[in-house]
């Protein structure tokens, strides 16, 4: 199957999921209706990318609380990697493990990507904004690890930096 044939687009239902955390506590999607959600999706836990990405959502979580997001990480890493992974890079916003990466797929978060010139199976770096009514309100694929939160703020209105 062509992964962009799995993508979600705008106004899209997002695909419902309940995957353990970095503690193995299983948490939802459902678990924040009548909220607005950012799910990211990332490769690997203690990766320097993906810790810039986490770190990046940390410093950034009151001011997206604030303006009454939530925000979930999501990754292919066991609950045990990403509790040190937490621990280690002090965060402070729920991480979910999705080992049998059926999750990545319903978001179409996973297939072929590049790496290195190079065509492999993996985790497509992505974020996906859900509102209360647990439909997409954005979904971007392929994104920067570096500098994607302030991108992901200024889309979404939360400040002009």
């Amino acid at each position: 199957m062509n992964v962009t044939d799995s993508r979600l687009s705008p106004g899209d239902a997002a695909p419902e999921f309940t995957l353990p955390d970095a503690d193995g506590k299983p948490v939802s999607l459902a678990d924040y209706r009548g909220q607005r959600v950012v799910v990211y999706f990332y490769p690997a836990a203690m990766t320097p990318g993906c810790t810039t990405q986490a770190c990046d959502f940390r410093d950034n979580l009151a001011s997206l609380q604030g303006a009454g997001y939530a925000v979930l990480g999501v990754s292919p890493d066991a609950p045990a990697k990403l509790a040190t992974f937490r621990e280690r890079d002090h965060l402070t916003f729920p991480l979910l493990s999705d080992v049998d990466r059926s999750t990545l797929e319903a978001y179409g978060a996973f297939g072929e990507k590049k790496l290195y010139g190079k065509v492999v199976q993996g985790v497509i770096r992505s974020t996906f904004v859900i509102d209360a009514d647990r439909k997409v309100e954005k979904a971007m694929y392929n994104v920067k690890a570096t500098g994607h939160v302030a991108k992901l703020r200024r889309d979404l209105g939360l400040d002009a930096a």
